[in-house]
């Protein structure tokens, strides 16, 4: 069905509504917007949105606690791949156990990892979901611990700065508060030595759910079930794939997450707004300008402060710098994970890091930058650093492109491995809600810069990559596609960036945020990268969520994999360019 023309959100508003009269009301909250579902009516209106309304992708659900007002609110956020802004809705449940909401992962599979996360650290049961288990934490864990009455074994206080450090300065080892010198508060009787660990009969239980049918008249074999990682380098970091084989045929398999899991979440709602700038680095460590930007967008829409018209173009040309570095990254590892020598991987990396000089001279930091800053940026770009910006951006990248790309492309076993293997359809990656690069190879031209412009993209003119073909050799292709059209937009920042000041704000040291919610999201190298926030007025969130594009995109692995030979598995994971990092948090 056509989705119908909505020119305003009013205009939605009113639709919905007049559709569902008794089923949603608006979110009348001072600073919080969309709509609030009733939880029995949460799967019909999530279907009309979907079909009716047009918004195909669900890019973000986002769990919060409110136990003083006895429930949990699970945020929804969904929007349109032919463009435009999108939605807000809401369900809530009392917060009393079992917390049942309704799965919509037969509505989006999108929703498969997120509402599984929300179960793991909030609680919440989503009644339909195919395989509700523990995503991030281990099966043996008590509690669910971004739960605001959750306190870890070496707790202190709820928000920094906390008193031990500043402004008394007591200091007490937290091993001396713990008697169980661990985090974990074992059952009584537990006995170690008699212990089998739920978490490999539930694994291993639905990968047989999940696994391909045999056809009529097929021989009978025994399926193995091989793991890959965690301790591997081909799966990039610690990140185990439970794969079922049929032969050298994958039947089914399962990621099993969670090993570098810290609570980033928790974290950000224990720090101050500023404090939490330099924790984004640590999520993609790869693009730590793109993380900044995303928490700087989503802060900024809180407070409703403009941002120095010259920090917008320094933020740009980061951003866009780190897009380079990133795809120049992944095709030198691609090329290794497919076992050839480092030759191309030491190519990329040389490029990377006259890159990461850049980003060293304006920030003081190669890899951890913490560079942005509510209103603008923390320093302006030296003069000579700004022509070497220029030199890399108008010479030396241009020509290092064409050149990596050449060297691969006329390597006939390169092609051969990557052209005509399926990885996703357009179909299958709205469906799983994959964003990036990934998405753009299946056909699908969304692009954060162009869909819903964010800081000055509007201003610029490039187009967005695309290929149609789905297989491995696209999705290798399109990022030199998007290098390109990154080196077309750095060079047109460069010309138009206007000298002043490089922040609207006064230099911060605490920030005050106005009560309410916001989401900000950027299209950052591996995909949408999304910040969803609630303020109570406090110095610190009340609500602190990261839509991690490498978690996200995760959730389709299954079905790329499924059908494929075992030798496939290493590069079509590859093709996903994930980071631990920012898949644990």
């Amino acid at each position: 069905m056509t989705a119908p023309t909505l020119d305003t959100s009013t205009q939605l508003g009113e639709s919905l509504t007049a559709r569902f009269p008794e089923a949603l009301s608006a979110d009348a909250r001072p600073g919080f917007s969309g709509f609030i579902v009733k939880k029995e009516n949460l799967v019909e209106v999530a279907t009309a949105l979907r079909d009716d309304f047009g918004f195909d992708l669900l890019s973000s659900v986002t769990g919060v606690d409110y136990p003083a007002e006895n429930k949990m609110e699970i945020v929804y956020h969904a929007y349109r791949t032919a463009g435009g802004p999108g939605i807000v809705f809401k369900t809530q449940a009392e917060r009393a156990d079992p917390i049942e909401i309704p799965s919509l992962y037969d509505i989006w599979n999108g929703a498969d990892f997120q509402e599984r996360e929300i179960w793991d650290l909030l609680g919440v049961r989503f009644t339909g979901h195919p395989d509700l288990r523990r995503i991030l934490m281990w099966e043996g864990f008590e509690g669910h611990p971004l739960r605001k009455d959750w306190q870890e074994a070496f707790f202190e206080e709820e928000h920094k700065p906390f008193k031990s450090r500043w402004p008394e300065g007591r200091h007490v080892y937290a091993e001396f508060k713990n008697p169980f010198r661990d985090n974990v508060k074992l059952p009584a009787g537990f006995n170690l030595d008699d212990y089998k660990p739920q978490t490999e009969a539930d694994l291993y239980l639905s990968l047989e759910r999940s696994g391909l049918q045999k056809a009529e008249g097929d021989l009978g074999s025994d399926h193995v079930i091989v793991n890959m990682g965690p301790h591997h380098p081909s799966t990039h970091g610690v990140l185990r794939v439970a794969v079922q084989l049929d032969g050298e045929t994958i039947t089914s398999l399962k990621p099993v997450l969670g090993y570098l899991h810290r609570n980033h979440d928790k974290i950000g709602e224990r720090n101050t707004y500023l404090q939490i700038m330099p924790y984004t680095d640590r999520l993609d460590y790869f693009n730590s300008m793109a993380n900044n930007f995303g928490y700087a967008i989503a802060v900024e829409k809180l407070m409703k402060i403009p941002v120095a018209e010259r920090a917008e173009y320094i933020r740009v040309i980061m951003a866009e710098l780190t897009r380079v570095q990133n795809h120049l990254i992944f095709v030198g590892m691609l090329l290794n994970d497919l076992g050839t020598m480092y030759t191309p991987a030491l190519y990329a990396f040389e490029e990377r890091e006259l890159i990461l000089d850049i980003f060293e001279a304006v920030a003081g930091a190669r890899m951890m930058c913490n560079y942005l800053r509510f209103g603008g940026v923390a320093r302006d770009i030296p003069d000579d650093v700004m022509q070497k910006i220029k030199d890399l951006v108008y010479e030396r990248l241009p020509a290092k492109t064409d050149e990596i790309e050449r060297f691969l492309n006329e390597n006939e076993v390169l092609v051969a491995r990557l052209k005509g293997v399926h990885l996703l359809n357009a179909e299958e990656a709205i469906r799983h809600s994959v964003t990036g690069p990934c998405l753009r190879a299946a056909g699908v031209p969304y692009d954060l810069r162009r869909a819903d412009p964010y800081s000055i993209y509007d201003r610029f003119d490039f187009d967005v990559a695309v290929r149609y073909n789905g297989d491995m050799y696209d999705n290798y292709l399109i990022r030199f596609d998007e290098i390109r059209q990154s080196l077309r937009i750095l060079e047109q920042a460069i010309k138009q960036i206007p000298q002043g000041p490089i922040n609207s704000q006064k230099p911060q040291y605490q920030v005050r945020v106005p009560a309410g919610e916001a989401y900000g999201r950027v299209e950052s190298p591996k995909g949408e990268l999304g910040f969803y926030l609630i303020s109570n007025g406090k110095p610190n969130p009340y609500r602190y969520h990261v839509r991690s594009p490498s978690f996200i995109n995760l959730t389709a692995l299954e079905t790329m994999c499924k059908g494929v030979k075992i030798a496939d598995f290493v590069a079509l994971l590859a093709m996903l360019d994930i980071v631990m990092g920012e898949v644990d948090r």
